[in-house]
Order: C-alpha cells, then sequence, then structure tokens
C-alpha cells in the first residue's frame, strides 16, 4: 500500500556475500524485588533467580525470532535487533514507527504525516503488507484494511532482518517485526501514569500479581486512554486500549497464558500538499467531515508448553483477531483554485485465526549439542471490503473554505472479500559443536489457496501456492564474547492483487559478526548482506502497478546497544543501502535506485542520570538525532528528495522512590522536512511534539 494516492484497481483476475549486524545485547541481571523478597530473572516464560531485564535495560541477551528458539544473541546466525520496553518508554514510543526510528537497517515515515498505518521498510524493502508478526504468529491484512499497534501492550519488539519464510511462511523480504504482548509475572508489580502536551491527554496503568501463595495463577491488567490530535489542523489520534492476560503454571514445566486485548482507535489519513505550495505545513487540504481512520481490533490467544523431560518440549501458540475500519478521505489539492480534489472511503472488516504448534528435542552426542525443531502452522484471514473513489470540489488552498461532506462525491471502486488459507510445516536443525561451531539448517513448505470473490458481478478468482523455502547459517565462537557467521535465506510472498501473476520471491547472502565485552553489558554487531527479490511490483503511475522484475540492495550495518553503568545508555545504528532496479518493465528505469530507499541511514542515542543528592532526586537526560539520506520521489530518479536530520530529547527526575516526573520532546528545532514527493504530492514529516508524564510504579 502506497498512502495518499489515487488507488489502483486490480486485474480481472485479482485479487553478497554478507557481513552481519544484529542488534541485540547481553543483559546484566538487575534486581528486581517481588512483594515477597524473592528476586526473579524471566528466561523465555520461566522466571528464575535475577531480573526483569526488558523492563529495565535497553540491551536483551536473547532473542527468540532468529530459530523460533530462546537463543543467546552472540549464537544466532540471524541479524535480529531488540527494542526492550525500558528502551520504549525512555524514547516515549507512540506507535510502532516510533519504536524502530532507532533501528538499524529500518526505515520509518516514508510518508510523513501520512497516519494511517504502521509503515516500514527493513533493508530497503517496504513490509507493510507481510511484516508484522505479534508473538510470532502473523498480523495480516489486504488491500486497505490493515491495523496499528498500540505500542504499550508490549514487553518488548525484535526486528529479524532479510528473508525468513523457512521459519515464518509468506513474508517479504527485508524481514518482519516481532511484537511480544505482556505477559503476567510470579510476583507483584504496577504503574500508573498520565501524559499530557499540547492538545494530548493519556492516562495509563499496568500491573499484576500472582493470585496463589505458590505463584500458580498470575495475572497481568495493561490499558490506555488517550485524547490527543498530530501536529497539524483537523487532526485526531485517540485510543483506547485494554490487555488481560492469565498464566497458569502448575510446576516449572506447564504453562498457559490466556491473553485478551482491545484496541480502539479514532484517527485520521494524513495529508500531502502540491509541490511548491509553499504552505504552512499544519494546512489541512482535505475536509474536517470527511476525515477519519477510525478501526476497532479484538484479539483473543493462548500460548501452551510443556517440558516432558529428557530434551522435549511442546509448545502452541495461537490467536483469533476481528478487525474493523472505517476509512474516510478527500485528498489532492491543487494549486490551481479550480481544480477537483479526489474522495475515497473503505468500509470494511476482517477476521483472521493462526496456529502454531512446535515440537522441540534437544540432545548431546559427544560434543555435539543438537536442537531440533518440528512445526505445523495453520492460518486463515477473510476481509470483506468495499472501496469508494470519487471527487470533492476545489478549494483555494491559499483561502480555504471547507464545504462539508455534502461536497463529495463517491462511486464505486472495489468491492471484494479476499480470503486466504495457508497450511505450513517447517523442519530445523541446530547442531553445536565443540562448544565453537553452530550450525542451522531448515526448510518449510507452505500450501496457500486465495481466493477473491467479487459481489458486484457474482464472480471468483482463486489460486493455490505451493511454495518450498531454504535456510543455510553457521556461526563460529572465536571466544564467549565473539562470534561471526554466515546465512542464506529465502522468502516467498505471493501477489494478490494479480493472481494471475507469480509470487514475489527473496533470496539473500549475509556474513556478521557480534562482539560482547567481558564485564559490560553491551553488544556491538556488524553486518554486510545482497539481498533480492524478483517478481516484484511498483507503480508506474498513481493508479497503475505491475510487475517489473528484479530489485537488489547490497548493504552494511552497523550498531551497538551500550548500557555502560547503571547511570549512562548509548544506541548507535547506521546502514548503507546500495539498492538497484535490476530488471523492470519501463524502458529505462533499469539501473536506477528504487522510489523511497535512501543510500545512507544513521542514528544516535544516549542518556545519562545524575545521583540525586540530599532532598533531590536522580536528574536523567537524553538525546537522540536521527539522519534520513537522499531519496527519489519515483523509480524513474526524476524526483530528488533531500535528506534531513532530527533531534530528539527527554529528561526525567525521580520525584520519590517509586515516582518520576518526564518531559519528551520529538523533532526539537521543528523542523520542516519532506520525506518524499510522489507525483508531484510532497509529504511533509511531523513538526515538534512535547510531553510531560507522571508516573508511579510499584
Amino acid at each position: 500500500m502506497t498512502p495518499l494516492r489515487a488507488p489502483r484497481r486490480p486485474g480481472a483476475a485479482s485479487v553478497g556475500v554478507a557481513l552481519l549486524l544484529s542488534c541485540t545485547a547481553l543483559t546484566v541481571p538487575f534486581a528486581a524485588a517481588a512483594q515477597d523478597g524473592t528476586d526473579y530473572e524471566k528466561i523465555g516464560t520461566v522466571y528464575l533467580e535475577g531480573a526483569d531485564d526488558d523492563a529495565t535495560s535497553i540491551v536483551a541477551g536473547a532473542e527468540s525470532s532468529g530459530t523460533k528458539m530462546e537463543t543467546d544473541v552472540l549464537d544466532s546466525s540471524a541479524s535480529v535487533s531488540v527494542v526492550t520496553q525500558a528502551e520504549i518508554e525512555k524514547r516515549n514510543a507512540e506507535n510502532l514507527q516510533d519504536i524502530l526510528a532507532y533501528t538499524s537497517g529500518v526505515t520509518v515515515d516514508e510518508w510523513g504525516a501520512d497516519d494511517r498505518y504502521d509503515a516500514y521498510r527493513i533493508r530497503g524493502f517496504d513490509q507493510l503488507s507481510m511484516g508484522t508478526f505479534r508473538d510470532g504468529l502473523p498480523v495480516r491484512g489486504f488491500g486497505w484494511t490493515f491495523s496499528r499497534s498500540e505500542p504499550y501492550a508490549f514487553d518488548r519488539v525484535e526486528v529479524l532482518k532479510g528473508s525468513n519464510s523457512a521459519l515464518f511462511g509468506l513474508n517479504a523480504p527485508g524481514g518482519l517485526v516481532n511484537q511480544i504482548t505482556k505477559r503476567p509475572k510470579p510476583f507483584k508489580f504496577g504503574e500508573i501514569y498520565t501524559r499530557v502536551g499540547p492538545e494530548h491527554s493519556e492516562i495509563g496503568f499496568d500491573f499484576g500479581d500472582k493470585l496463589d501463595d505458590a505463584g500458580v495463577w498470575s495475572y497481568r491488567v495493561t490499558g490506555k486512554v488517550q485524547d490527543s490530535a498530530y501536529s497539524y489542523d483537523y487532526s485526531n489520534d485517540d485510543r483506547a486500549y485494554l490487555g488481560l492476560a492469565l498464566s497458569y503454571r502448575p510446576s516449572a514445566a506447564t504453562e498457559l497464558t490466556f491473553l485478551l486485548n482491545h484496541n480502539k482507535r479514532q484517527g485520521v489519513p494524513g495529508t500531502g500538499f502540491p509541490e511548491g505550495a509553499g504552505l504552512d505545513i499544519d494546512t489541512f487540504l482535505g475536509e474536517p467531515d470527511f476525515n477519519r481512520v477510525d478501526t476497532e481490533e479484538t484479539n483473543v490467544g493462548l500460548a501452551f508448553s510443556h517440558n516432558f523431560g529428557n530434551g522435549l518440549t511442546f509448545r502452541s501458540n495461537a490467536r483469533y483477531a476481528l478487525f474493523d475500519m472505517t476509512y474516510e478521505q478527500v485528498y489532492g489539492a491543487q494549486i490551481d483554485s479550480t481544480a477537483n480534489r479526489s474522495s475515497f472511503a473503505v468500509y470494511s472488516d476482517s477476521e483472521q485465526f493462526a496456529w502454531d504448534n512446535q515440537l522441540q528435542y534437544d540432545a548431546s552426542f559427544g560434543t555435539v549439542d543438537s536442537r531440533t525443531l518440528l512445526g505445523l502452522e495453520y492460518s486463515y484471514i477473510k476481509v470483506d471490503e468495499e472501496a469508494l473513489y470519487g471527487t470533492a470540489d476545489p478549494i483555494d488552498i491559499y483561502d480555504i473554505a471547507y464545504c462539508g461532506r455534502s461536497c463529495v462525491t463517491l462511486g464505486d471502486y472495489i468491492d471484494w472479500e479476499p480470503e486466504q488459507t495457508t497450511k505450513s510445516v517447517y523442519l530445523q536443525e541446530e547442531l553445536t559443536i565443540a562448544d565453537r561451531w553452530i550450525a542451522t539448517f531448515g526448510a518449510r513448505y507452505d500450501d496457500v489457496d486465495i481466493s477473491v470473490y467479487y459481489p458486484g458481478s457474482d464472480t471468483t478468482a482463486e489460486k493455490q501456492y505451493h511454495s518450498v523455502t531454504g535456510r543455510a547459517g553457521l556461526t563460529y565462537m572465536f571466544s564467549d564474547t565473539l562470534s561471526i557467521y554466515g546465512n542464506y535465506s529465502e522468502s516467498f510472498e505471493p501477489n494478490v492483487w494479480d493472481l494471475t501473476e507469480d509470487a514475489k520471491e527473496g533470496t539473500q547472502y549475509e556474513v556478521g559478526v557480534k562482539y560482547r565485552p567481558e564485564g559490560m553489558n553491551a553488544l556491538f554487531t556488524a553486518a554486510v548482506f545482497d539481498l533480492t527479490q524478483t517478481n516484484v511490483n511498483t507503480y508506474v503511475s498513481p493508479t497503475v502497478q505491475r510487475q517489473i522484475g528484479e530489485i537488489g540492495v547490497r548493504g552494511l550495518e552497523v550498531e551497538a546497544k551500550m548500557a555502560m553503568n547503571e547511570r549512562s545508555n548509548v544506541t548507535f545504528a547506521y546502514a548503507y543501502w546500495d539498492a538497484e532496479i535490476r530488471e523492470d518493465g519501463v524502458v529505462g528505469n533499469e539501473g536506477n535506485r528504487p522510489a523511497r530507499v535512501p543510500e545512507h541511514i544513521a542514528s544516535i542515542w544516549a542518556d545519562y542520570t545524575i545521583p540525586g543528592a540530599g532532598r533531590r532526586g536522580d536528574i536523567t537526560l537524553g538525546g537522540g538525532i536521527r539522519y534520513v539520506g537522499m531519496t527519489y520521489g519515483d523509480d524513474a530518479n526524476t524526483v530528488e528528495v533531500p535528506s534531513y536530520t532530527l533531534v530528539d530529547a527527554a529528561i526525567s527526575y525521580a520525584l520519590a522512590e517509586n515516582m518520576d516526573l518526564s518531559l519528551n520532546v520529538s523533532n526539537v528545532f521543528d523542523r520542516e522536512y519532506v520525506t518524499t514527493n510522489y507525483y508531484g504530492t510532497e509529504y511533509y514529516g511531523d513538526g515538534r511534539t512535547i510531553s510531560a508524564a507522571l508516573k508511579y510504579s510499584w
């Protein structure tokens, strides 16, 4: 999906060598005092003596997205970046794009003030439709029917980079984002906070405890209500979120967790400006009465695990989701005050279910340790979507007089009901030889049935895909603190918009190094990769899309996450992307750079705590810089979009032992910057936002 453009109609049958840098890190245990005086550390879903690292540190010692098994970050032959709850809170991330903004190899906000979706790129590839996962299960959508995430719902977010269909099935080649939902802990904890700012008020809470002395049952309740607006006129970002979780742990070998969450949002589509209009970026050129993206989503899930002993473990993870969307928008105002604007609306709902079952067997044979993973996965999604397209009366963009809903005319555009069922089996083997060599290889088979029903014509288009994808990786541990690895991986993505076209396929070669210095809570990583996707779809005009052939991205990524001591933290990320259209359906575009893919991106965030003295509490000062290099607005490379640099800042003060007052400022200098130029329409990023929060925790 490309934001804020004239939508396009599907066809009649539609519907190099690499040096890896991953972004995970060592976690030094910190004490997390429980109500009964016992300290715990969470490893996977089992709490042992230690600490709750995701809530206290910006660095994580393990990840599960690289292998679908809990794995030390130095051992994994995949590039995985982890953004912990502590980092999310330090930067006051208000959406998924904010969470990812300081992650190596990821770009966000390429459509500026488009506030409909969680749009992002990994390694140069758009991941909106096939890149978002929750608790290891896909979060799908079709057409314009996609949900947005609530950051307060998650303990951490893991970013797996590169082709990975051998583990996760249907996926775009850049990678995926796996959001880990907050779950119960076997001790008492909690927080309540309020946040205010210009046109922003918010209150939230997150608490839990064990329900019995033995800690067999435990619960967690997470909630948030927000009444807010974006920086431009006639915008709103109102939210209500509630998450409930209940865990049953009758023994150290068994755990069952039930998850229920409801996410309601009242938002807006966003806005763009005619090139060269010279308007204040807070100006709104749509219609206030026909301007909303209202969504409501309910998820019900469960996660079960049981260790049978003798190295055999079974895990089952399932989620059922219902989603409803009402989307109305007027866009396309011109400098010519007599030119009609465009109108667009979507009224849709979706139902989806995903279920992943895993059997893991761990064994040792002399100097060889083995971990075998066998998985069976089933997923289903059905969308009922009616999209309407039309016109709206012109306006004088320099002397605006809105005309209301009465000036909006809509006609039939797309009325379709896409449905997709996927049945999959995957197998992965990991061999650790003499505690030095770690070989990982696996394969997955996906059987995908897609049908699209068109109520208007009472016709159905159908297609079945059969795909086998593989991956192989090798890690060498030079020492307990230094490892290098290489991998080969593949991806597979059906072309739902046009079932007559071939599926998109991706391949990646990657090599990397990871260094975790002894005695320091940090991880330094670097990677080079060669990533290719064939049968790529792209827009060749605002309303026409076609498969153009092949796009390749060769790149370098560097990342560091350092909790240097209890007072200071530093995060650094840099990526270089050598991106090229290698085959194209439009003469003259071969050899060009793909639209909206920068050559360089970089970021750094640092914070330092000044210890309290006497009656004065701790003071924490933080700040970050984000750089996005020059891009092109089109594949023909005729429109250049300048690079930009943004500055963020944060300060917090400990009013009491368990009470903190904080201030966050995004885009400190209120810089006006264009994120892309799409067929003569410029999209600007958000202006400066300021908010203050008061939080009490226990």
